[in-house]
């Protein structure tokens, strides 16, 4: 039985996994989310194919000797997104989306310390967003929001930034000044705001051909305490940056 893999891998092919001499493979699960690690545990046959039926995660029990459905008694199941083979088949990468902490420690990932937090953040899902707009910007088909920014250029989309970034002001503020009954509906503005200047700082960076990671870089490196790279405007003065002392952390 085949089943879709995560994006950018080929269809996972059941029949190519190479189990070992006790019939067991390892199974790595990954959280969809963001690539964090969740969990170690052994597959066999019967397990992959509970797995691939239902689209909830299964493994075999070595201390049970029996099928074991991952969350069967808390609950905390694994949802399959995508399986994938390694170089030689014969460990698989599990694709999950988690219904809960992993951990029976309730700890999200088995290799988290006791009392970690339970859940991540999903910035990994940006990638996918990532993908989209450069794919827009590639193709600019006919429809498309994203395309129409890009085909306007950069003055257009910078002011969009702008006007974003004013609203995302004006939200924290009405958020900052509401009532306890009033703070659901204005947080979910500021969360609308936020997402919509996030939006339209990637399709600027896309127009600018500007890999998100270069931010990721600069933040990481500020985080660090490194002194920040600097650029010269095109007026000759140079950018300030960030230095070693000023952490946005």
């Amino acid at each position: 039985m085949n089943r879709p893999a995560p994006a950018g891998r080929a269809p996972f092919d059941a029949a190519a996994v190479r189990f070992g001499p006790d019939g067991l493979v390892p199974a790595i699960v990954q959280d969809e989310a963001d690539g964090r690690v969740l969990m170690l545990a052994w597959m066999d046959a019967e397990a992959l194919t509970a797995t691939l039926a239902t689209g909830e995660v299964h493994f075999h029990s070595r201390s049970r000797g029996r099928l074991w459905r991952k969350g069967e008694t808390s609950g905390h199941i694994l949802r399959l997104v995508g399986l994938a083979l390694d170089c030689d088949a014969d460990a698989l990468l599990v694709t999950a989306r988690p219904a809960g902490p992993t951990c029976h420690r309730g700890t999200r990932s088995c290799f988290d310390e006791a009392g970690a937090p339970a859940a991540g953040q999903g910035f990994a899902w940006l990638e996918a967003l990532w993908s989209t707009i450069e794919e827009r910007a590639r193709h600019r088909p006919a429809g498309s929001y994203t395309a129409s920014l890009l085909n306007r250029g950069v003055d257009a989309i910078a002011r969009k930034v702008t006007e974003e970034a004013v609203e995302v002001l004006m939200a924290a503020r009405d958020d900052a000044g509401a009532a306890v009954g009033e703070r659901p509906a204005t947080r979910t503005a500021l969360a609308g705001e936020a997402a919509d200047l996030l939006y339209h700082t990637l399709v600027l960076l896309a127009e600018r051909n500007l890999p998100p990671a270069l931010v990721i870089e600069t933040l990481r490196a500020r985080h660090a305490g490194q002194p920040a790279r600097r650029t010269n405007r095109s007026d000759g003065d140079e950018s300030s940056g960030l230095s070693p002392d000023d952490d946005r952390s």
